[in-house]
């Protein structure tokens, strides 16, 4: 362990290279983080040399706490706007479109086909051949009232 007591600030900076190459292969933001903790442990280094490795890693240790707690601070503030909001949420891109029904609705479940797929629908009682608007969604199955 005395190799520890040798660390100077350029070896805090490639850990930061590799945590920052770990990230580009990581589907979350962790490891950016924990680099940029180690930058500035570095930082902390080159300006203090003679910093104990047990501060060192003591340092880097909260840092990365708080780089990491406060990047998930800040998405729950500013969560990410996009152009479209409905990409993954497919049911919900259906909202307010009417379509026929297939299946008549019997004890409020019935069949519509959309596209080249069929989906279940709730609702009130309705024979086939009725257009329906979809006004919710319920996992997979459209909430639908008759369409005006």
């Amino acid at each position: 362990m005395e190799w520890l007591k040798q660390i100077v600030f350029w070896h805090w900076w490639i850990l930061a290279g590799v945590l920052l190459i770990l990230e580009l292969s990581s589907p979350v933001y962790v490891f950016l983080w924990l680099g940029f903790a180690a930058v500035a442990v570095g930082f902390l280094l080159l300006v203090f040399p003679s910093t104990p490795v047990e501060a060192q890693l003591t340092l880097f240790g909260i840092l990365s706490v708080v780089a990491v707690l406060a990047w998930r601070r800040y998405r729950e503030i500013r969560p990410p706007q996009s152009d479209q909001p409905l990409l993954n949420q497919r049911g919900q891109q259906y909202r307010g479109r009417i379509f026929t029904l297939d299946q008549a609705i019997v004890n409020g479940v019935g069949k519509v086909e959309v596209d080249d797929s069929s989906w279940r629908v709730k609702g009130p009682d309705l024979p086939a051949g009725t257009r329906v608007k979809v006004t919710g969604v319920d996992g997979v199955v459209f909430i639908v009232s008759r369409a005006d």
